[in-house]
């Protein structure tokens, strides 16, 4: 027996392929440009995108430009890259375009998939990052596909390892940055230390597109991003502490054997407080004042 909710995917679809269905008009309309693309000149072909960005100044919005801008950018790697976006690539950045994961096939082409809306998303000004899996896929294609985007105008960059704070501020002021999700994660993680915006090296997020999603966003997320830095030696102050551990009775701290902790009772936290106070050790009025808290 076939369920109603089968036999409606039998005769509509599903709601994926609806989804592609509706698609369709906008591939069309782009296939339609295709000889008035062919017959601009490079010069015409790049002003392009001094006009889109003219138009979103003037109230249009992304998804106006979306057939124009797609369409430009087909012809231009036609003329660049010597690869011409096929139907099924305008659909998935259409997808990418709209904050969707597109899956796609071994040699359908995602890099230059993902060309259609970085540019697209990139002529706001505001920035769009296109994150990989390491540094040498991020280097590779910003070189290959920074070709593409260096034609329309607009300008590439590449974080990798290695690179100072002035290299990377350069680099994330570009239209399109590449980078890894690392190296994007640790720069965040440290503009949020820094004591002044000017010294931040990201200007904001805007747009990303995330190659090999699963990977980063599923696999790689068990894995935490964690900032650390040397340490003061506080060697001789340790063994100075350790001296005043045998002066405390049982009574003064509690164990957790399963936890592998130990605290001081309220009456260890008093004895152990006036041995660093009268050591010149305690800093402020209490065991737990910041200023003693590492």
């Amino acid at each position: 027996m076939v369920s109603f909710g089968g036999f409606a995917r039998k005769i509509f679809g599903s709601a994926n392929d609806r989804r592609i269905r509706a698609m369709r008009p906008r591939v069309e309309a782009i296939n339609a440009m295709e000889n008035e693309m062919q017959a601009l000149s490079d010069a015409d072909l790049t002003a392009r995108t001094a006009k889109f960005r003219e138009d979103l100044a003037n109230g249009a919005k992304l998804d106006d430009l979306l057939v124009p801008a797609f369409a430009t950018v087909r012809e231009a790697s036609r003329r660049v890259l010597g690869m011409r976006h096929f139907d099924v690539q305008l659909i998935g950045g259409m997808v990418l375009h709209e904050g969707s994961i597109a899956e796609m096939r071994t040699g359908e082409g995602k890099t230059l998939v993902a060309t259609l809306a970085v540019y697209l998303n990139a002529l706001e000004g505001k920035g769009v990052h296109v994150v990989t899996v390491n540094d040498y896929l991020a280097r590779r294609d910003a070189e290959w596909m920074g070709r593409l985007y260096g034609f329309l105008g607009m300008s590439t960059g590449i974080i990798v390892h290695g690179m100072d704070d002035d290299q990377r501020r350069t680099a994330y002021a570009c239209d399109i940055t590449y980078g890894t999700n690392n190296e994007m994660g640790f720069d965040y993680l440290r503009d949020n230390m820094k004591y002044e915006r000017a010294q931040m090296v990201q200007r904001g997020h805007n747009h990303a597109i995330v190659d090999e999603v699963d990977s980063i966003l599923v696999d790689e997320a068990r894995t935490p991003l964690i900032i650390s830095g040397p340490l003061d030696d506080k060697s001789d102050l340790y063994v100075q502490v350790d001296g005043y551990i045998p002066q405390l009775l049982e009574t003064d701290f509690e164990v957790d054997e399963k936890a592998r902790t130990a605290v001081f009772t309220e009456d260890g936290t008093e004895k152990m407080e006036q041995m660093l106070r009268d050591a010149g050790l305690l800093k402020g009025d209490s065991l737990y004042d910041v200023e003693n808290v590492a």
